[in-house]
């Protein structure tokens, strides 16, 4: 009793002397932060260095509502992306072809050497764009990364988007594809990765799998997933215009998804995956980084994991801003990111 009123009494004097309050919930106020500088980190590589020190995304605040100009805006992004895959399927070493699995169009990602240990494996490529970007082949620079310095045999889902589509149609056809992969594949031999809004559908599909019954795969690697799309999470805020990708909670991102979930409640767990229930989940790896506005949706959700007795393995590069560790093959902090998480579909699959 005496030690502990003791300790007690110290945490009230450390409150006092330090300034802070202890407070109940009716008096918590916002914290006021003066404005400073960041420095690029000097312990990262010269290539994250540069996308680190890169400007603000000049289209953060470009707020389309509705699926037809974000098609348009989409269609002109994709033109130029589609512009850098040929080199990097050379770098890489590996094949893309179109295809069609139950009426979803997919890019079947082949790397020229597959190891043995990987030949009766498959993975289930989800592309990020927050619901809008990234249409047709566009959408396959993770997939070809992954398949390149992974090894592994990747199907990426071409799912429809507005204004083609609207939710739950991104979903549906992830489901569609990862049924006709389990029917050819032994469960545990396939996983599912994808980054940003790929990320939560990762998240969504395992929820959707668990209310049909359908078999879960071997491991999953949901990146810097859109897991709550309400705007919960402190670094919705502490990076507010850190983060030189997504810059703001009510950027782009948001926007784009607010058409794509057309009038549905954003806290449905389809939509917000952070609100499912996980137990059940397979084993997962997420990778974030410090400046990711999305750090907080990454950290909940790998915190919901473990509280759900999933493995749960958690990534977090230092000065990396969104999705940045998958945007170019060639930065050295990337290649450790597939590195991680192929280190961990090898662990996990097929066991």
């Amino acid at each position: 009793m005496k030690l502990t009123r003791f300790l007690l009494l110290a945490c009230a004097a450390f409150a006092s002397v330090s300034g802070v309050a202890l407070a109940d919930d009716a008096t918590l106020a916002p914290r006021e932060a003066p404005a400073k500088t960041i420095p690029v980190p000097t312990e990262v590589s010269p290539q994250l260095q540069k996308l680190i020190a890169a400007p603000l995304n000049p289209a953060w605040d470009v707020l389309w509502t509705t699926g037809e100009q974000w098609r348009t805006a989409a269609d002109a992004q994709a033109a130029k992306v589609m512009q850098t895959l040929p080199a990097m399927r050379e770098r890489l070493d590996v094949t893309v072809q179109a295809s069609i699995i139950n009426g979803v169009r997919v890019h079947i990602v082949t790397p020229n050497y597959i190891p043995p240990e990987h030949r009766d494996k498959v993975l289930v490529h989800i592309h990020g764009g927050c619901y809008e970007l990234y249409p047709g082949e566009s959408g396959t620079g993770e997939a070809i990364i992954m398949a390149g310095l992974g090894h592994y045999k990747v199907i990426s889902v071409d799912y429809r988007m507005p204004p083609e589509a609207y939710f739950p149609a991104a979903l549906d056809d992830v489901e569609t594809v990862y049924k006709s992969v389990l029917q050819a594949n032994d469960p545990k031999n396939v996983g599912v990765f994808g980054t940003s809004a790929g990320g939560a559908l990762v998240l969504e599909l395992m929820l959707r799998a668990k209310q049909e019954g359908l078999k879960m795969p071997g491991a999953i690697a949901p990146g810097t997933p859109m897991s709550d799309l309400t705007k919960t999470g402190d670094s919705f805020y502490t990076n507010e215009k850190v983060d030189n990708v997504l810059v703001s909670p009510n950027g782009f991102c948001h926007a784009a998804a607010v058409v794509y979930a057309n009038g549905h409640d954003l806290k449905d767990p389809l939509l917000s995956p952070v609100y499912g229930d996980m137990h059940g989940f397979p084993p997962a790896i997420l990778t974030t980084g410090t400046r990711d506005l999305l750090l907080s949706n990454t950290v909940r959700v790998h915190q919901k994991l473990q509280q759900s007795g999933v493995d749960a393995q958690l990534e977090v590069f230092d000065g990396m801003s969104h999705a940045q560790y998958q945007m170019d093959d060639r930065v050295p902090e990337d290649k450790a990111a597939f590195a991680e998480i192929t280190q961990f579909f090898d662990k996990h699959l097929g066991h």
